[in-house]
């Protein structure tokens, strides 16, 4: 294999992992996997979209809650502009809403995580010919 096919999977695979962090199941409808896309989109966003309903947008705290935000910063680049908004403090939550919203938002930014690495691992299976799929 020369290393113009080589540069060119390895920008199918880097494209493949970004489109599925950009928005949840991008990923997979890239490679082809439309089904396994919207499962993913539907099921990482309403996870996501719960844990702000029950804790507010104040959960995505990057100044205070830095553990939280690393798994919610798996979820999408927008993420990162609703902490931007959130740091100047003005949406404060308290109590245990906090505590569930975050723990909501971090799952499922760590549920988005695999499902970029399963989108990434199946555009290798693929662009290489493989018969290999996962459950």
């Amino acid at each position: 294999m020369n290393s113009d096919t080589d540069s060119s999977h390895y920008a199918h695979l880097i494209i493949a992992g970004l489109l599925g962090w950009a928005i949840p199941g991008a990923g997979h409808f890239y490679i082809g996997e439309r089904v396994r896309a919207a499962v993913i989109f539907v099921t990482v966003v309403l996870t996501f979209t719960v844990g702000l309903w029950v804790g507010s947008v104040g959960v995505i705290d990057p100044v205070h809650g830095k553990l939280p935000y690393a798994g919610q910063i798996m979820n999408s680049p927008a993420v990162a502009a609703i902490g931007h908004l959130t740091r100047s403090g003005h949406y404060p939550v308290y109590g245990r809403p906090n505590e569930i919203g975050q723990i909501y938002t971090s799952i499922s930014g760590l549920l988005n995580l695999l499902c970029i690495v399963n989108a990434v691992y199946l555009a290798h299976v693929k662009r290489r010919g493989r018969e290999g799929r996962t459950a």
